[in-house]
């Protein structure tokens, strides 16, 4: 590469901010020529400075990131977009690369893939799933596929957890749990006390009700 891939931070938190340009920075290659903290600044800066990639956080004040993109998207900018985010949904994966993001990246899962994703990106190709995509059509396929299929919410439970939720609503006493899954009744205990912090209910019938009506457990085909 003759000159090293110009690049626009746009992201509230400092920290964020930060953070990428010290890792850019070390990892060579890359100039940060500037950072925005807001969704308006980012759109300004991307026009002026004309980076070569934007980083543009989802959730950004005054202009959210998904705004900022289409004007930018609509202005006479050539920078590709690579959008950073705690949490997306695959809706939101595929309203982003229909308004013309190139990819996304975790922010939990940026010190693995950011410098990966930015030359993927600059070289033309796309970042979705924490992978290359060379074809967006077959990307965007799938994505709606999976989009269609509808998601059990499970409120943060675990797979165990869940379990024990199943044998609340069937009337399992802690005793009969424990020596369902070969746990010490203290352990059901605690992923009780788990389950109940994480569904905001207090007692073990509130927890079957809760559990029922939110679909937390599948109907036993024996009964």
């Amino acid at each position: 590469m003759d000159r090293p891939i110009r690049i626009v931070i746009a992201d509230d938190h400092p920290v964020v901010r930060i953070g990428v340009r010290n890792m850019l920075m070390e990892a060579g290659g890359f100039e940060v020529v500037g950072d925005a903290t807001d969704g308006d600044e980012a759109i300004t800066q991307t026009l002026e400075l004309q980076p070569d990639i934007l980083l543009l956080d989802v959730s950004m004040p005054r202009l959210p990131g998904f705004e900022a993109m289409r004007a930018i998207m609509n202005g006479p900018s050539t920078a590709k977009v690579l959008l950073l985010t705690s949490t997306i949904t695959t809706q939101q994966v595929i309203e982003a690369l229909q308004i013309g993001a190139r990819g996304i990246v975790l922010k939990d899962a940026l010190a693995n893939h950011l410098q990966t994703a930015i030359r993927t990106v600059y070289a033309g190709d796309y970042w979705i799933g924490g992978k290359r995509v060379v074809n967006l059509v077959a990307a965007l396929h799938e994505l709606m596929q999976k989009a269609a299929v509808p998601q059990r919410k499970t409120y943060g439970l675990t797979p165990r957890e869940l379990e024990v939720v199943g044998c609340i609503v069937e009337g399992c006493s802690n005793r009969d749990i424990a020596k369902q899954f070969t746990l010490s009744e203290e352990t059901v205990k605690r992923h009780l006390s788990n389950i109940f912090d994480k569904t905001g209910v207090s007692t073990r019938l509130e927890l079957a009700l809760f559990a029922i009506a939110h679909h937390l457990v599948t109907p036993n085909a024996n009964a």
